[in-house]
């Protein structure tokens, strides 16, 4: 019976998509929301269909029917991920990274980072100090594999994405900041994110404390870290000064870790302003909306 309806399901697609040349635009409507109802598996029919197809209203009409069946399904991805926790880092910055790179080599990147990782635990002794053990990062993160800021083209998008920074070995602050937090997660050291204005920063937690991450206070960060600036330590009085200079109140938040949902979000809003300023309102637009999955 199962295996019946697979083929049902499979032939109504099939009729649908050999409609989507109508020309009745209400009639399109209709067909247009059948097939999104059928998500992602209706994506490699549409894309077969599109290979046989020379007509460029059809050819138009597929491409933006995949197009908003892929930004459903990651944002179903990435609502799901939030939902249970959003306890990996890597998953929610691989569902932003395939808005850009919708048939992104999750695999491949997913080595890449194990293989940095790798290297880490290489270098790295438990008996080291915390400062010792941010040597250890940074040596591996910037010495060995070359990473670095992208300071002669920082707001571009590219600099968000995974993919990019792994191509390129540049990237902003919030893309070299997760990398250097999947690093520390990966070794086990308590070393987490802040959502400091217009910059993202590390904090390395005192061990000692036996806390809940989201309970911790400015007293348990032993010092922070830039992962912009080749993960440089700077203390609290530096983010002191920093607020003063942009004249912001001082907030708790601006010292002590914030959870990957945050980080996240950040992600996503950077990203959408960077296509802003690069005239694409509709990649923008896209970003804000998804968003919105973790808001909900």
């Amino acid at each position: 019976m199962a295996e019946n309806s697979v083929m049902n399901d499979k032939s109504e697609l099939q009729a649908l998509i050999s409609l989507v040349d109508e020309p009745d635009i209400s009639l399109y409507a209709r067909v247009r929301n059948r097939i999104f109802d059928y998500g992602m598996q209706a994506v490699p029919a549409l894309e077969e269909a599109f290979d046989n197809c020379p007509d460029n209203l059809v050819q138009d009409r597929i491409v933006s029917l995949i197009h908003e069946i892929q930004q459903q399904h990651l944002y179903n991805e990435l609502h799901h991920w939030k939902l249970f926790g959003g306890q990996d880092l890597l998953t929610g910055f691989l569902i932003v990274t395939r808005h850009q790179y919708p048939d992104l080599d999750i695999d491949n990147i997913t080595r890449q980072v194990g293989r940095l990782i790798q290297d880490v635990y290489n270098e790295l002794n438990p008996q080291l100090t915390p400062l010792e053990k941010t040597r250890v990062l940074n040596h591996v993160l910037y010495d060995i594999n070359k990473f670095s800021g992208n300071t002669s083209n920082l707001q571009a998008p590219e600099n968000f994405y995974i993919k990019n920074l792994l191509e390129t070995r540049k990237g902003n602050p919030i893309s070299l900041g997760m990398l250097y937090l999947l690093l520390a997660r990966g070794m086990r050291i308590p070393i987490y994110g802040v959502d400091l204005p217009r910059h993202f920063v590390l904090a390395y937690l005192d061990e000692r404390y036996d806390l809940p991450v989201s309970q911790a206070s400015e007293e348990q960060v032993l010092f922070y870290l830039n992962p912009f600036n080749k993960g440089a330590v700077f203390t609290r009085n530096e983010i002191e000064l920093y607020i003063r200079q942009l004249k912001l109140v001082r907030e708790r938040s601006y010292f002590v870790p914030c959870d990957n949902v945050a980080i996240i979000s950040r992600l996503i809003n950077g990203l959408a302003e960077a296509w802003r300023a690069a005239s694409n309102e509709q990649k923008a637009e896209e970003l804000e909306n998804l968003r919105k999955a973790l808001e909900d």
